[in-house]
């Protein structure tokens, strides 16, 4: 069973920086797209960051020029680097990542969310 670790949520002030982290645990044979959503309270989710196994990352509109999404392959983690923070920011932050199992089927995970305040 893979579940997915995330870490790195914390309370900032405006204008700080966080940097979250994502990996997967259990047995898989590759992990493809792997990205950022947010939930604030009483919103959506909605797109922070994704960044393909190979190609080009995406952002949400909202943190363009921000945040930066990246992964390490040799380590099947993922961060992501959240500057310039803004109350507008403060969300549950989860790690989403689609994969090919063992048996070569395809499945897509949520982690359980880490909590990103911004706050003075």
């Amino acid at each position: 069973q893979v579940q997915l670790v995330e870490s790195g949520g914390d309370l900032v002030q405006p204008g700080g920086s966080l940097k979250l982290s994502c990996a997967p645990t259990g047995k898989y044979f590759s992990i493809e797209t792997m990205g950022w959503y947010r939930q604030a309270p009483g919103k959506q989710r909605e797109l922070v960051a994704t960044i393909p196994s190979g190609g080009s990352t995406n952002y949400g509109d909202s943190v363009k020029g921000r945040f930066t999404i990246s992964r390490d392959n040799a380590k099947d983690t993922m961060y992501l680097e959240m500057n310039s923070l803004k109350p507008d920011d403060t969300a549950v932050y989860y790690c989403n990542v689609d994969l090919y199992g063992l048996g070569y089927e395809r499945a897509n995970y949520w982690g359980q969310g880490t909590q990103v305040t911004v706050s003075s």
